[in-house]
């Protein structure tokens, strides 16, 4: 079975695969969307930090320069939302933008959330085992990760359940080739969670709080404030890529876990907490949660024997690097006391997520909740699905009892 994202078996398990990809080379054409694969973890590695490559071009080029199409005018607001924030900035806006957030978004701010996101974690928990079970991915995976950016933002309860829907319409239009009918749910849900998110400054700029949207309306420095574009653009990209990734992480390294039942009961008997985190950066290495991450060319590169040019696509394979045996002794086996673990699912260079080390504490808190003294072991109840989409790879469900 070759690449092909659109294949139901290929999403279930795509890393033979990219082992085929490693094995034809560093840089490999693929003619359905017109971009270059790279699967190597060196390469992948390499390029994240190589300023040749954008995540837009827009700050260089219009789109007849470089020799694209602009989008439709009717996809404006998804990509004013998406072109604000901090993954599709270049400098010098990223550079900007990035050191203002980060003077709200502190290590401190992410260590004042932990008692509250184990406290979450815990009522979760303590709900599935009085249900003696259920979905793992609505009961855990989906209502912690939210609970926490809300509570981050300082989203009023009343509200939270607006934001799942509205990310998940957003983030359709990161997978391959969406449909106009994504692309409208998603220009729907930019402007409805813009429009939120607008009134929730407005407020906050009259009665500041202790949450990170007052500290983004505080934020000030020698190049000036956040604009309010970019304050919304913000706030949306810390629920979509935090959201998202946590969500699916959790419920991929369930499965994983339940289908190596001698490494679940190893971490279930030494559940201390560097053993937990440990076991998390493995899980996050070895089913990645985001699978492909695109660059835009602004300069000609090599790629090994290949020369990209200047205006070309490459699709950097997260969950190929992720298996490189080049970089992983035994790759496909998981070892949840890899220490050696430089895995590239936050990224790297300017663009590594700056929202990783709140994931990883919800991560902890969530498998540490489930493998808590007094929680009984869990069992599957059924082989759960892939959802469609391949970019960010997630199940449908995953049933589980106590």
């Amino acid at each position: 079975m070759g690449f092909d994202p659109w294949d139901a078996a290929f999403v279930a398990d795509p890393y033979p695969a990219y082992r085929e990809l490693r094995e034809r080379g560093r840089a490999v054409w693929w003619e359905a969307t017109g971009q270059w694969l790279v699967p190597h973890y060196a390469d992948v590695s390499a390029l994240l930090r190589d300023r040749r490559l954008g995540r837009t071009y827009l700050h260089r080029f219009t789109h007849e320069e470089f020799g694209r199409t602009a989008p439709p005018p009717e996809h404006e607001p998804f990509h004013v939302l998406n072109g604000n924030g901090l993954l599709d900035l270049e400098d010098p806006a990223h550079a900007r933008v990035r050191r203002l957030v980060a003077k709200a978004f502190t290590p401190r701010t992410v260590e004042r959330l932990v008692p509250a996101v184990r406290r979450m974690a815990g009522e979760l928990v303590g709900s599935l085992l009085a249900e003696g079970g259920g979905d793992l991915l609505t009961a855990l995976a989906e209502p912690l990760p939210v609970a926490v950016i809300a509570e981050l933002l300082g989203v009023p309860e009343a509200d939270r359940a607006l934001l799942r829907p509205w990310s998940a319409e957003i983030c359709g239009m990161f997978e391959l080739r969406p449909d106009e009918e994504t692309a409208r749910r998603a220009v729907r849900a930019s402007i409805d969670f813009s429009a939120y998110l607008r009134d929730l400054i407005a407020e906050r700029r009259t009665r500041p709080g202790d949450d990170l949207v007052s500290g983004l309306i505080a934020a000030h420095d020698e190049d000036g404030r956040l604009t309010e574009q970019e304050m919304i653009s913000t706030c949306v990209l810390l629920l979509n890529a935090g959201h998202e990734a946590t969500v699916n992480t959790t419920a991929n390294g369930w499965w994983t876990l339940l289908r190596h039942p001698d490494q679940l009961a190893a971490l279930r008997r030494r559940r201390d907490p560097e053993n937990l985190s440990t076991a998390v950066d493995e899980l996050l290495r070895y089913d990645t949660p985001l699978q492909m991450f695109e660059r835009w060319v602004l300069d000609d590169i090599r790629i090994g024997d290949t020369t990209v040019p200047r205006g070309a696509e490459v699709a950097l394979l997260f969950g190929s690097a992720n298996r490189d045996p080049a970089r992983f002794d035994a790759p496909d086996t998981l070892d949840l006391l890899r220490a050696d673990n430089p895995h590239l699912t936050f990224g790297a260079g300017i663009h590594y997520c700056l929202g990783a080390p709140l994931a990883r504490r919800e991560l902890e808190a969530s498998f540490g909740a489930l493998l808590a003294e007094g929680v009984p072991p869990l069992r599957l109840v059924e082989e759960p699905r892939w959802r469609d989409g391949y970019v960010i790879r997630g199940l449908e469900e995953l049933l589980v009892e106590f």
